[in-house]
């Protein structure tokens, strides 16, 4: 009797786990598709725009685009500023967004399963926007703890008839937190303070590797900086999720800078930036993945429309400079060994780029 009791509970506890719930679900129709979606969204433009300071509020808009049917469909939501540096007035021309849905408005809608979606913006031209949609979809090549990203065509329409509305622009709606956690069996940790070593391994070389890949030294675990950690429930190892791509090197921002401490002369200098590992065999795995996924990474530039050729040309060099590196021993051990070095700066940790 005990035995069949335990058996109910765990069927239940189970139906429970794949219930699903707004915002949690397996599959987003919004990011099963990589078609270009256009997106117009209409309200206090200027009023929206102006509020970048610490506390920015919501602002009531409507959002509407043409379903699959063509038939316009219109959704009210709440819109407000977010972010750090590209929040900034003085370092770009538009903030990055949070989208806010409800239920009620948006239910049968492409944005029918979200709650709050971030909207990647340009800060200084859209053709950046673009090339970090693509660092997101070759991300998720290799693992799929990886954030889902759908590239949007969006523009603004002003509810005051002084101002004019602003052009359409490439954008990026970014899969929400919990939906990718869930999408892993996993749930998102807020609180919990780790260091990187005391993540799963695997999936932070994954990371760690792929901001090698990318020249991205704008990160750290230590600070939650542009790192997400998810985990089978909250006593379990962390797992580390990479995101916000914008700084680096394969990218080319013109914005974009390392740190100081990092000693470092441009974002297309790369830098390992993973914690000392002596044992070389230890990259084995991930390295192999990397040489796996080597022609979809290439294909997601050379194959895309939307790129100059002169780009396309710059950054398969740059993905020829790395996979030159990973496949030559010598050059491997120089690279990902640096942390080992007590004469670099390999435990300069980012987050106001404290040390540890």
């Amino acid at each position: 009797m005990r035995q069949k009791i335990k058996i109910f509970i765990q069927i239940i506890g189970l139906y429970f786990l794949l219930l699903p719930v707004r915002g949690y679900t397996q599959s987003s129709k919004l990011f099963t598709s990589d078609e270009l979606l256009e997106i117009t969204l209409s309200g206090d433009v200027t009023g929206l725009m102006k509020d970048r300071g610490e506390d920015p509020k919501y602002h009531p808009f409507k959002l509407s685009y043409k379903d699959v049917n063509n038939i316009l469909v219109e959704i009210t939501l709440q819109i407000k500023v977010r972010g750090h540096f590209r929040k900034l007035k003085q370092n770009c021309n538009y903030p990055p967004l949070l989208l806010n849905f409800s239920e009620e408005t948006s239910k049968g809608s492409i944005f029918s399963e979200q709650d709050k979606v971030k909207l990647v913006t340009p800060c200084k031209d859209e053709k950046y926007v673009v090339r970090e949609y693509l660092v997101y979809k070759m991300y998720n090549q290799i693992t799929p703890k990886s954030f889902k990203a759908r590239l949007v065509k969006f523009n603004f329409e002003s509810n005051d008839p002084k101002s004019k509305d602003m052009e359409h622009l490439y954008g990026i709606l970014l899969e929400e937190e919990d939906q990718m956690a869930n999408r892993n069996n996993a749930v998102s940790l807020e609180t919990q303070l780790v260091k990187p070593q005391q993540t799963l391994r695997e999936d932070f070389l994954n990371m760690a590797v792929f901001e090698y890949l990318i020249g991205n030294t704008d990160w750290s675990v230590q600070y939650r900086q542009n790192v997400k950690l998810i985990a089978k429930d909250s006593t379990s190892i962390t797992s580390t999720v990479p995101y916000d791509f914008d700084h680096a090197g394969i990218i080319a921002a013109p914005y974009a800078h390392p740190a100081p401490e990092l000693e470092l002369g441009t974002t297309r200098e790369r830098r390992y930036r993973g914690y000392c590992m002596n044992d070389m065999k230890q990259f084995d795995g991930v390295l192999s993945i990397y040489n796996q996924h080597k022609e979809d990474l290439y294909k997601v530039y050379t194959e895309n429309s939307l790129l100059d050729e002169s780009y396309k040309k710059s950054t398969v060099k740059y993905l020829d400079e790395f996979y030159k590196t990973i496949n030559d021993p010598k050059s491997l051990k120089s690279e990902f060994q640096y942390p080992c070095r007590s004469d670099g700066t390999g435990n300069v940790v980012i987050q106001g780029l404290k040390k540890n």
